[in-house]
């Protein structure tokens, strides 16, 4: 499961997002008392008729008594009925509301969270954790909650028909409200447990799926699966651990309640016996006990959902609160002159390890810079901390004299360009992915984007052009097709800063060239280009070199200089060397 750090004391957006959504409803919670409350009154009904039936029907021996009795009762159950179906409804949109309040906020959050903490934990389980809160404010569950504040006038009324009866009905209430507590002291630490192994359990899912053709070639499917079945028989074990003190109890409390009803009617019986009460009030006295206890024993029939849906609060809460709401800055001008990194260094999120730092330099519009240097030399860290996507923890990344944060994530994503390492295109057509899904789409700029990333002429050699889907993932496109289009959607809508991640990882010769023409394109227009490469194809449009070496900068300056430096026998390897040049050395 994801810890998340307690958030500052100061900082309080969570309780007043979930508290603001739940307020909003507050009208609808006060119609839920009224109707809850002629629900309860209604709930007489039954206890009315048999004690009217018993004590004037049946002495008098009159029909039309019975008659009218009848019909009157038949009108409060229908009333009863249509009040009954109303709460549900009630409670049903309640529930939908409150998903519609929040649901924005948890997709942000769970795109957010990964830049934060990393990748750990089961992604996916804000939006279960709002479908469980949603699923029990739509259920019978809240209604127990409602009914509970009338069992006080239900034992009032049995002490009305005797003493003897009202002590009865108030001993089985008080044993019925120990076992609540007791049902939420044991099912409090299972159904945590069964909570944290489904996170577990999902997530190994999650990377199975990803990665099954790894996991089959390389004979890891046994293995994998004892995993993820031993994370299952743990969650199993727990959830049905949950659910046998839930269920035991809530069997104990239907006994206990049906018991309830036979003790009130042999203490009518011994009423009656000593001429004490009438056979009415047995009847009408038993009806009323189980009316009283009937919340109680719902709100046990309904704990674990309520628990679930605690502590899924419990985590919304801790998660709204880690990540507030965007604000919004003040609109800056779009960015045309300069790149500026100063003495940056950055770790992975949710991490101390410092992966890349002590990078300076300056671009200035028309410029293109060329990232080399061997695997885990911070190449990759570097390319996402320019983005935007990774915070520096010193230094700053400055467009135009103004960091990164000054702008808004919306704001900032129009003049910026990135084709990630890892390319993955979202379910939709070609057309939607070039153009980020923006609604509606700019045709003239989709083309634009796909003219100048050189891939025009493959897609409308696709089947259905650029509206072919691309299937989940872009599954239904070569991992060269999918890396061209998303270096379309990086260059959608003329970007000032464009990073590539290893641009031509899948490309072939052709591709390569359209990926140069692409970088001459963007610096005529003046834009300014990093390209994070291993292949010397890539960097051929690039006119400055950063060798990065071990996390840190290790040199920088005109390409045919630091080429010639690094690639020169006597050169000492990967000296610490800043080359001035046009661009500027930070």
């Amino acid at each position: 499961m994801t810890q998340l750090p307690r958030p500052a004391r100061q900082q309080q957006p969570a309780s007043s997002e979930l508290a603001a959504a739940l307020n909003a409803c507050r009208r609808a919670f006060l119609a839920i008392a009224l109707f809850s409350g002629m629900s309860n009154v209604l709930m007489l009904t039954g206890a009315l008729f048999m004690l009217e039936i018993y004590d004037r029907v049946l002495p008098s021996r009159s029909v039309p008594t019975l008659v009218a009795l009848l019909f009157l009762a038949a009108g409060l159950y229908a009333a009863q009925g249509f009040i009954d179906a109303i709460r549900s409804r009630i409670l049903l949109r309640v529930g939908q509301s409150l998903d519609e309040s929040l649901s924005l906020r948890v997709y942000d959050t769970i795109v957010r969270l990964p830049l934060k903490i990393g990748n750990r934990g089961d992604g996916t389980q804000p939006v279960r954790d709002l479908d469980t809160v949603r699923g029990f404010l739509s259920s019978a569950g809240p209604l127990a909650l409602f009914d509970l504040p009338w069992m006080p006038v239900y034992l009032a009324i049995c002490f009305l028909f005797h003493t003897y009866i009202g002590l009865t009905a108030l001993f089985g209430a008080i044993v019925l409200v120990t076992l609540t507590v007791v049902t939420e002291v044991k099912t409090r630490h299972p159904t945590r447990s069964a909570t944290q192994f489904a996170m577990a359990r999902n997530a190994l899912l999650e990377a199975s799926r990803r990665n099954a053709e790894a996991i089959t070639a390389m004979g890891m499917t046994g293995r994998i699966a004892r995993r993820w079945n031993d994370l299952n028989r743990n969650y199993i074990a727990a959830s049905g651990h949950a659910g046998d003190v839930a269920g035991g109890l809530g069997a104990a409390s239907k006994v206990l309640r049906l018991l309830l009803q036979s003790a009130i009617l042999a203490v009518g019986a011994w009423l009656v016996i000593h001429q004490e009460s009438t056979p009415g009030i047995i009847i009408a006295g038993s009806i009323l006990g189980a009316r009283a206890l009937a919340p109680v024993d719902l709100a046990i029939a309904n704990w674990r959902g309520f628990v679930a849906a605690r502590q899924s609060w419990q985590r919304l809460e801790r998660l709204l609160s880690h990540l507030p709401p965007h604000s919004e800055p003040m609109p800056l001008q779009a960015p045309t002159k300069t790149l500026v990194v100063h003495n940056v260094a950055v770790s992975p999120p949710g991490e101390q390890k410092v992966v890349c730092q002590d990078a300076n330099f300056t671009l200035t519009a028309g410029k293109a810079l060329g990232v080399i240097g061997p695997t885990a030399s911070g190449k990759s860290s570097l390319a996402r901390m320019l983005v935007g996507v990774w915070t520096p923890v010193r230094g700053s990344v400055r467009l135009d004299g103004a960091t990164l944060d000054q702008w808004s994530p919306e704001a900032l994503g129009r003049h910026i360009g990135y084709l990630p390492q890892d390319v993955e295109l979202f379910p939709g057509n070609v057309a939607q992915n070039i153009a980020r899904f923006e609604d509606p789409p700019n045709p003239a700029a989709v083309l634009a984007a796909a003219q100048a990333a050189g891939v025009h002429d493959m897609i409308v050699n696709l089947p259905d052009g650029y509206d072919t889907n691309v299937g989940e993932s872009g599954s239904a496109l070569s991992a060269g097709q999918a890396q061209r289009i998303a270096l379309a959607r990086a260059l959608y809508r003329d970007p000032f800063l464009v990073v590539l991640d290893e641009p031509n990882s899948n490309l072939d010769a052709e591709g390569d060239e359209a990926l140069t023409r692409a970088v001459l394109g963007l610096r005529a227009r003046g834009a300014i280009v990093i390209v994070v490469a291993h292949r010397p194809s890539a960097i051929a449009g690039v006119d400055y070199i950063l060798v990065m070496g071990k996390g840190r900068q290790q040199q920088f300056g005109a390409k045919e200089q630091v080429l010639n430096r690094v690639t020169a026998p006597s050169a000492p390897p990967r000296a610490l060397k800043v080359v001035p040049g046009e661009g500027g050395a930070g």
